[in-house]
């Protein structure tokens, strides 16, 4: 790995479990669309008033100790992830020599910016999140590695603790895991009553397949899987590895208050129109924020693009399966309990004056059409999915507020930010850490955007608070 100017590497540990396990995991359907390098990458930074050599002498031993407690309930995670050649499953391994690479960094970047809300360079975010390289055996078997974490010390300012994983788990599984590493760093050992809670579950038999979706999913992964030789080697996101020079990623915070008044906008001019219905009252903060910065974006990407204004506009979501089923998944399942969902509008009708209440009716419908049919249209999901990326533009939704990672103490208090380091067309969710009730809403932009959109949503939130009084 290559360290960027201004960063030092202090140390590099591969941590194992303290006690390893040999297995073999299989996926379940639900896995298989998202199998192979896509990876999440979700960064939390602490106030360290220290020296790297204080981290180095107190804390870093405790992360490492904690870290390997840890890893013996998450053992899989030390594990990789093998994709061999059709007709051939890929399914997870685990050996007694696999482990986590725990990369140390020394860093003279500014904590106070980088931590804040404020538009940061992306290439700035990328350098602070561990990257994982995939290979391809001689047999043709693609090999990646599930995890790696690192931690960067700005001295005297503050702490980034990193992490980037595979999509094999989802962020539910990932939110246990940083939750358990935390609590056991904060404590000085392992709370069982914590253990008794969190204990994986990796029966795959708990994920039932009524529509026989395994099959078709499996024809998908092998059609994705002939394209990685030539573009996926050595390579973990389109953010590490695309030309980011030009982009910020910026948090918007959405109070109580702004998330109210949207949504009484939104219903107060969608009760005019005839799709109105009972249902449609209940409008979530997800769909009332989603709705709100997808429009607000596309008025600011293309606001001098008269040419293409039939052009479709995507907004892609997943949402957690493990309470939805017929057959319940335990909260604890390792693996991906998700279906995935869009809503589509022509970009006129989101530029336009009414563009968010249209977006919130298409999204509230989406949502709707899952809790109906939880997998509608699954069988066609990838072959949609490349039809949104090859003739239109898409927005996908990472992180959900519900994961609390604000609550992700390792003994340094609450996080001062959580950030994701997401792809070009993605917008990231959280709780918001001081406005309770609130929510932050990553956006990627370029730095030459950015002003325009934070004018578009201060003009959209003042009339749709000039609107309700």
């Amino acid at each position: 790995m290559g360290i960027p100017r201004g960063h030092k590497l202090v140390q590099k540990f591969e941590i194992a479990a303290t006690k390893r396990k040999t297995a073999s995991l299989p996926l379940s359907f639900l896995d298989l669309p998202l199998a192979g390098p896509i990876y999440v990458r979700r960064q939390f930074f602490y106030h360290f008033p220290h020296s790297t050599l204080h981290f180095c002498e107190t804390t870093l031993p405790s992360l490492k100790t904690s870290l390997s407690q840890t890893l013996q309930h998450f053992f899989p995670l030390a594990g990789n992830l093998l994709c061999p050649p059709p007709p051939h499953k890929p399914f997870i391994r685990c050996t007694d020599e696999d482990s986590i690479p725990l990369t140390i960094i020394e860093s003279r970047a500014d904590f106070n910016h980088l931590s804040s809300n404020h538009p940061k360079s992306l290439k700035d975010l990328d350098h602070l999140v561990p990257k994982l390289t995939c290979r391809n055996t001689h047999d043709d078997t693609f090999v990646f590695p599930l995890l790696a974490l690192q931690a960067t010390v700005f001295p005297n300012q503050g702490l980034c603790i990193a992490i980037t994983y595979c999509h094999v788990m989802d962020d539910s599984c990932c939110s246990r895991f940083m939750k358990r590493w935390s609590s056991i760093c904060r404590s000085g050992g392992v709370d069982l009553t914590l253990v008794e809670k969190s204990t994986l579950c990796l029966d795959r038999g708990v994920l039932k397949d009524p529509k026989g979706l395994e099959a078709i999913f499996l024809r998908d992964y092998f059609e994705e899987r002939s394209t990685w030789k030539e573009k996926l080697v050595g390579k973990t996101s389109e953010v590490g590895n695309g030309n980011t020079e030009d982009y910020v990623k910026a948090t918007v915070v959405f109070g109580r208050d702004d998330i109210e008044g949207l949504r009484r906008l939104a219903l107060n001019q969608w009760k005019r129109s005839e799709e109105f219905n009972n249902s449609s009252q209940h409008v979530s903060k997800f769909v009332v924020a989603c709705a709100f910065v997808w429009a607000c974006l596309v008025k600011t990407r293309c606001r001098s693009d008269y040419e293409e204004q039939e052009k479709e506009e995507y907004f892609r979501f997943a949402a957690d399966c493990r309470d939805r089923l017929e057959h319940p998944v335990p909260e604890t399942y390792f693996g991906n309990c998700l279906t995935l969902c869009f809503a589509m509008l022509k970009r006129k009708d989101l530029k336009g004056e009414g563009g968010f209440v249209n977006a919130v009716k298409v999204i509230s419908r989406a949502v709707t059409d899952m809790k109906n049919d939880l997998f509608k249209d699954a069988e066609n999901w990838r072959e949609s999915f490349t039809k949104m990326f090859a003739l239109g533009s898409t927005l996908i939704v990472t992180g959900s507020p519900k994961f609390s990672v604000y609550e992700t103490d390792f003994g340094f208090g609450k996080p001062n930010k959580v950030e994701m380091v997401h792809s070009l067309k993605g917008m990231s969710l959280a709780e918001s850490r001081d406005r309770e009730g609130g929510l932050e809403v990553g956006v990627v932009c370029r730095i030459t955007e950015f002003e325009y959109l934070a004018s578009v949503i201060k003009q959209e939130l003042q009339v749709s608070k000039s609107l309700l009084y």
